[in-house]
This record gives structure tokens, C-alpha cells and sequence, in this order.
């Protein structure tokens, strides 16, 4: 029932607020943005396994703060505020599951490329609409969420890399919407990505601290 159930039950709460539930009041439409949420950090403590390490509890924890972002993200800095503790959380616990290879390595330099677009074109945009004072905390949020992204790539899990590659999508085409041009279905968009995103990363607190040695044990025991 959790397994299939709980998932099934995010999905349809998503598209609920993503295509069904209307902008007024804007009190009912937060709190249906916040249940899908709800339901991905219950989702994520589940699939934590029994002997639970540390990086368990500071992926799940990074979880609620993103949470917190999403209800407070009226008050843009304040919301992005939360976010970045959030992406701090996820950061340090990927970066604690690191599995070195030179592939995974290599993912720094597009993930950079594609940071350093990004930020030169928002700054060029918050400049032409007189907002220069967000461009600090939103170039300290590129970099926070971009090493995020890198460390979650290097940690192996496959989950992780998917949710937080989702995860800089969706804040891609949020930002570049608020302050560069309008992005066609930009709403729909942002928060399928965001969804996934997160639904991905606490689907990764399953596996993330599956070390070789425990993925052979188990492939032994279902032999």
C-alpha cells in the first residue's frame, strides 16, 4: 500500500494544485502547494532503511526546508532563504556518499558552463529592471544549488543525480520567467520539475548509503 500508494497519492495531489485548484483564495491554492510536499517528506522518512546513517536524516531534514521555501516564497528572499538551507542539507549529505569516478567528476565543467550562463543572464536582467539588489543572494543560490547538483551526480545514486538535475530545471525556468522573459506554461513546468525533483530525492534515502559491500550482501541474500 505505501509503496504504490503513497507515490500514487503525490501524483494526484500535483496535478490537483498544478491544473485543477484556482489562484483564488490564495490561501486554499498554498495549502494544496504544501500537501504534495507534506506527502514526499512522509514519503522520504519510509523509505529511510531501518539502520539509518546521518546523511539519511540531513537529506530528509533539507526536504522540510525546501518545504519551508515553498510557503514562503511570497517573500522572495525569505522563500529562497529556505531553499538555500535546504540545498546546504542536501549538499552535505551527498557530499558524505561520494563515489569518485571520472566521469562523474567531469560533470562539474557543463554543470559550470551552464551556471555561468545563467548568472550572466539574470544579472544583466536584474540590472535593466533596477533590482541589483538581488543579485547577491541569487548568485550565492546558483552556486549553492549547482554544488549541489555536482555532489548529488558524484554520489552515484541515480535517484539523487535525476531529482537534483530536475531540481536546477525547474529553478531555471522559474527565475528566468521572473526576471528574464516569460517562458511559455512556465507555471506547469516549474512545479512538475519540482516535484519530481523532490519526490526523486527522497526516493534516493532508500539507496543513498548503499556502500559496495552491502549491494553485493544483498544481491547475495535475493539469490
Amino acid at each position: 500500500m505505501i509503496k504504490y500508494g503513497l507515490p500514487a497519492l503525490i501524483v494526484v495531489m500535483s496535478i490537483l494544485y498544478i491544473f485543477i485548484i484556482p489562484g483564488e483564495p490564495q490561501a486554499a491554492k498554498l495549502l494544496f502547494k504544501l500537501i504534495p510536499m507534506w506527502l514526499i517528506i512522509a514519503y522520504g522518512c519510509l523509505q529511510m532503511p531501518s539502520n539509518r546513517k546521518s546523511c539519511h536524516w540531513v537529506i530528509w531534514i533539507g526536504l522540510f526546508f525546501c518545504m519551508l521555501g515553498d510557503g514562503l516564497l511570497g517573500w522572495f528572499v525569505v522563500g529562497l532563504s529556505a531553499f538555500l538551507i535546504g540545498h546546504l542539507f542536501y549538499l552535505t549529505g551527498f557530499i558524505g556518499r561520494w563515489r569518485y569516478s571520472k566521469m562523474r567528476f567531469s560533470a562539474i565543467v557543463p554543470i559550470l558552463l551552464y551556471a555561468s550562463f545563467m548568472s550572466w543572464q539574470l544579472i544583466q536582467a536584474l540590472i535593466r529592471d533596477g533590482d541589483a539588489s538581488l543579485i547577491a543572494p541569487i548568485l550565492v543560490y546558483i552556486i549553492i544549488i549547482s554544488l549541489m547538483t555536482w555532489s548529488a551526480i558524484m554520489t552515484g545514486n541515480k535517484l539523487a543525480a535525476a531529482g537534483s538535475i530536475l531540481f536546477a530545471t525547474s529553478d531555471s525556468i522559474l527565475s528566468w520567467n521572473m526576471f528574464v522573459s516569460e517562458v511559455a506554461f512556465a507555471e506547469p513546468l516549474i512545479m512538475i520539475t519540482y516535484y519530481a525533483a523532490q519526490f526523486f530525492i527522497a526516493s534516493s534515502l532508500r539507496t543513498i548509503a548503499h556502500d559496495k559491500s552491502s549491494i553485493i550482501i544483498n544481491s547475495v541474500h535475493r539469490v
